[in-house]
Formats: structure tokens, sequence, C-alpha cells
């Protein structure tokens, strides 16, 4: 019995070794299946130049003999200012112009601090005074030659020339 015995330990000692010698390696899992991405092909938009708005400056007016703006002129510069200010690199020249009376020398003057006071507003308001220069013509460009108060009044005034836009 005792043979029996030690027969059956030595089978149950056989049936649990390896005869290999080693532990028996169980082999890693297959890498989970990755669909390889391909690049999607760059699609940039297209961009379509913007047009500049059309920049529509108004001319100013001014009192016989004066060049303080006007809450009327005030009005139409603000509007001026707001066109130029949406069109950056615009630039501009401001023309000084006033009716016959008066001297050439006192009408170069008196169109010229037209002009200034004009493109001093402006700078207020925020455009790059870089951006504007100015000139008088006094009385020589006149948009009407009767000799009355209705046709001065149109001639004394400030036009605006766009030099670029």
């Amino acid at each position: 019995m005792r043979r029996s015995l030690l027969l059956l330990a030595f089978i149950v000692f056989l049936t649990s070794i390896n005869f290999t010698g080693c532990a028996k390696k169980v082999p890693p899992p297959p890498p989970p299946l990755i669909e390889e991405k391909k690049p999607e092909p760059k699609v940039e938009p297209v961009v379509k130049p913007q047009p500049k708005p059309q920049i529509n400056l108004k001319t100013v007016y001014f009192d016989l003999d004066k060049y303080k703006l006007t809450a009327e002129a005030k009005a139409i510069l603000t509007d001026n200012a707001k066109q130029l200010m949406e069109n950056a690199q615009s630039r501009i020249r401001i023309e000084g112009n006033c009716d016959e009376r008066g001297t050439n020398a006192y009408n170069l003057s008196l169109g010229q601090k037209r002009a200034e006071s004009v493109k001093n507003f402006l700078a207020q308001y925020g455009v790059s005074s870089n951006r504007i220069e100015t000139i008088s013509y006094g009385e020589e460009r006149p948009v009407c030659s009767e000799s009355n108060e209705t046709c001065w009044r149109r001639n004394r005034r400030v036009d605006f020339v766009i030099l670029s836009k």
C-alpha cells in the first residue's frame, strides 16, 4: 500500500510539472484594429475680396467771413469721418474756398483756416492727420459765378478730394 501511495504521489507530481521546464507563455492579445485615418485634403475657403465701401464725402459750407463749424457742418463731418474710418487706407485733400468778396490774400487765408478747422475736427474724431492734406483756393474756384447771396453761400465751402482709396 505504501507503494501505491508513493506511485500515486509520483503521478500527481508528474502531472503538475511542465515537461519543457518553463512556464507556458501566453501570447499577447492581438492589437485592436485601428483604422488608419487618411489625412483629409485641406480645402481652404474661397475668400472673395470684399468691395470697399464707397466713399461719398460731402461738402461743408460756412457763414460769411467765418471758419467756425456750424452744427450742420459738424453733422456732415461726423458722417465723413465715419466713412474715412471705415476706409483706413484712404488719403484725402481738404480744399478751402471763399466767395468773391474780400482781397485775394484775405480769401486765401480764410480758405486755409476753413480747411484746417475741418482737418482738426476729423483728427479729433480719430482720422489720422497723416492721411489729410489741406489747401486753400480762396475765391479762385467758384461753383457759382453770379454776384448774389445764394451764389456766394455755395462758394463758401470746403470740398473733399479722395487722393487714394
